[in-house]
């Protein structure tokens, strides 16, 4: 029963995280991330995935984080190392940068 409840919430924070998700991997070096800032500041503080894209394939660091979340126009900012605990509230105000084992960002998403 415990087993159930367990794995029916992991599902329900990957859905919903998927749900935000920005689903790419690869950047596109020569993108400028200013016309992503400036549309970020319009937004009430709501996170905007799509204007950090350019920290995915870099190495998750403070300066990175909150780099990533001035251009998505997020209030609040977290890096997810792959064993992360993780609450299952949505909060459309914070980003959060996924990083893999070698601490390089793989994905970035609200939440």
């Amino acid at each position: 029963m415990l087993g159930t409840r367990a794995s029916l919430a992991s599902l329900l924070v990957l859905a919903m995280l998927a749900g935000c998700s920005t689903g790419g991997s690869t950047t596109d070096a020569g993108r400028d991330a200013a016309p992503a800032a400036d549309a970020a500041q319009a937004n009430d503080g709501r996170c905007q995935a799509s204007g950090a894209d350019f920290a995915i394939g870099k190495q998750g660091t403070p300066e990175l984080l909150e780099q990533a979340r001035a251009a998505s126009g997020a209030q609040i900012a977290r890096l997810l190392t792959p064993r992360d605990m993780v609450t299952l509230e949505y909060r459309s105000e914070r980003l959060n940068l996924n990083v893999n084992e070698q601490g390089v960002v793989n994905r970035v998403n609200c939440g």
